[in-house]
């Protein structure tokens, strides 16, 4: 620290005022750039959310994708196929041909 606290000295400067008169500018403008980047309303910050954001949206959409193919493939299925029709309407609705012993549990 004690180094750092030197660099604001003007009198140790000597022969090396140039160089250490551009790292005080350099330290400057970089407090300010990351000041600027971490405030200002379109902050970095800001742009890391968005990106969090969009990666989240991106495999939600990527879900819904492979949850409608699999919905279309069981339509495909269940139009096509009298046999997995009628089996899908006794499983999901209790369907039943006629003559048939239909038994219903209660959960």
């Amino acid at each position: 620290m004690g180094k750092f606290k030197d660099i604001w000295d003007k009198s140790k400067d000597g022969n090396r005022a140039p160089q250490r008169s551009f790292l005080r500018f350099a330290i400057v403008i970089t407090a300010v750039f990351v000041l600027f980047l971490f405030i200002k309303k379109d902050s970095l910050v800001r742009w890391v959310q968005a990106g969090f954001t969009l990666r989240s949206q991106e495999r939600r959409i990527e879900a819904l994708k492979e949850d409608n193919e699999r919905l279309d493939a069981r339509i495909h299925m269940l139009s096509t196929s009298r046999d997995s029709l009628e089996k899908f309407a006794r499983e999901e609705f209790g369907f039943a041909e006629p003559g048939d012993d239909v038994y219903l549990e209660e959960e």
